[in-house]
């Protein structure tokens, strides 16, 4: 053999062996990335190859799936009354991938958790049969909060202070899911999604606004933590007309000076004293009320298992004392979500304790063996049981000769506080419309909150306890009278 073809045989060698290493560095080192992988078709098209697991409500679907006669995707996700509960599902779309619950439990509900996979579905490397999710919404509360607010846009949120357990999450408008769970409805997903998304928004959850008047409890809660407050009936010495610290600015009341002038905190909260929550805050300072804030929940994300992204806030930023007291009424740069707004109030009812929330009990596999459970969540003492005592008093005043009369459900205990806070550059917009509740009777009790960005009222008409508090109402009387 001559030099010229000895050298061209090793080097037709050396190739040979370099596809060779490659091939073998591609299949046993990324063949489970490229599997993996995001782009990769065969992974959609498996999810959709046979029918999903299912999301319960109260032990029954709330969703389901179709053959499509396709050949690509064999089925595809139906729902059960998809506008109710598309704040809980979210959505499970070929084209548009996934949210909500639909998304944060996908390898479950298409059967490619490894949780799944018996000895056999190991082996054969078959796709396991899908698992369930089983939620802790009741059906009643939801109904109650979807059907209550129709001709309104806003949301809400149900939870029971004992268990953290949430019994409803609310939005109007919502949307169907089913509308955008096929690869070809680009058209319903492009209405969906004009007017910036706002029908596929998860207001509940997901979008913090000012939550006005309502954060005074939190701001009294601080105050009695701090030792502040030591009586909430004893007269408060704060005057009204009340000038902000630090500025020149008065601060009105809706009831007015005389009314607020030198009152006691439960007149304070009944009547919704600006003067007496802004300077109780502007006292107490930003480092003791954010520090009482965020034990409630506020400047965490919180895992329902759905996310709050971004977190309710109360200001990490160093400000200044004119907006330290603006905070004490839940102004300013204070933004809250109904979830974190339900969280203040499930635990001043339950003596102080906060329980994590959220709406998923149980994940199971096809034979309801259990893989996840939320049954024994976290909690912690976030106040006194003697300070929530306190606030419960005083918020036992607001729905009884207060804005929150119309949250009453006959033969029960109901606290409230009623909200409208501020919007836009110059007050622009309409004020957002508030109302945070609990209730209890017969060894039952839930907590509520209720925000109302937009309705046909007129804007000197707009309050918490005209428009939100009768949805509370409703709410609170769907599960106490169960």
């Amino acid at each position: 053999m001559n030099k010229t073809i000895r050298r061209a045989s090793v080097f037709c060698l050396l190739l040979v062996l370099a596809l060779l290493v490659r091939v073998t560095w591609v299949q046993a080192y990324q063949g489970q990335a490229l599997a993996d992988d995001k782009h990769n078709r065969r992974n959609l098209i498996g999810q959709y190859e046979n029918p999903l697991g299912n999301i319960i409500v109260g032990g029954e679907a709330i969703t389901g799936s179709e053959k499509t006669g396709g050949k690509d995707f064999g089925y595809k996700r139906t729902y059960v009354d998809g506008p109710l509960y598309a704040p809980v599902t979210g959505y499970s779309s070929q084209a548009f991938g996934t949210s909500m619950l639909e998304g944060v439990y996908k390898n479950v509900l298409n059967g490619s958790d490894s949780r799944l996979k018996t000895v056999m579905d190991m082996l054969t490397n078959k796709r396991a049969d899908p698992g369930n999710v089983l939620t802790t919404i009741d059906k009643d509360v939801q109904k109650a909060a979807y059907e209550a607010l129709q001709g309104k846009q806003g949301a809400a949120v149900a939870v029971d202070p004992a268990t953290g357990e949430i019994l409803a999450v609310v939005n109007n408008p919502s949307f169907d899911p089913g509308s955008i769970a096929g690869a070809t409805d680009q058209k319903a997903w492009d209405a969906l999604s004009a007017d910036k998304g706002k029908a596929m928004e998860n207001v509940a959850l997901r979008k913090p606004q000012a939550p006005g008047s309502t954060f005074k409890l939190v701001t009294l809660a601080a105050a009695i933590e701090n030792g502040l407050v030591t009586d909430i009936d004893q007269q408060t010495g704060i005057p009204d007309p009340y000038t902000i610290p630090g500025t020149r600015t008065p601060l009105p009341s809706e009831a007015g000076s005389a009314a607020c002038n030198n009152v006691s905190v439960r007149t304070a909260l009944r009547l919704s004293c600006n003067n007496v929550f802004a300077e109780l805050a502007s006292k107490l300072g930003q480092d003791k009320m954010r520090a009482t804030a965020e034990k409630l929940g506020f400047n965490t994300q919180t895992d329902t298992p759905v996310r709050t992204n971004p977190p309710s806030k109360y200001p990490s930023k160093k400000m200044s004392i004119d907006q330290v007291a603006q905070t004490g009424i839940g102004q300013f740069d204070v933004q809250a979500t109904p979830l974190q707004m339900a969280m203040v109030t499930a635990a001043i009812e339950n003596g102080g304790k906060l329980v994590a929330p959220h709406m998923v009990s149980e994940v199971t596999d096809a034979n309801g063996n259990v893989l996840e459970s939320f049954k024994d969540p976290k909690s912690q003492q976030v106040m006194k049981e003697k300070t929530a005592s306190m606030i419960r008093d005083a918020m036992r005043t607001v729905a009884t000769e207060g804005g929150g009369k119309p949250a009453q459900v006959s033969g029960a205990e109901v606290g409230g506080k009623t909200g409208t806070a501020q919007r836009g550059v110059n007050n622009s917009l309409a004020p957002l419309a508030w109302f945070t509740s609990y209730g209890k009777a017969n060894g039952k009790q839930i907590a509520v909150a209720v925000v109302i960005e937009n309705s046909d009222t007129d804007r000197s008409e707009i309050g918490g306890g005209k428009l939100a508090a009768p949805i509370a109402q409703k709410m609170m009387q769907a599960w106490l009278k169960k």
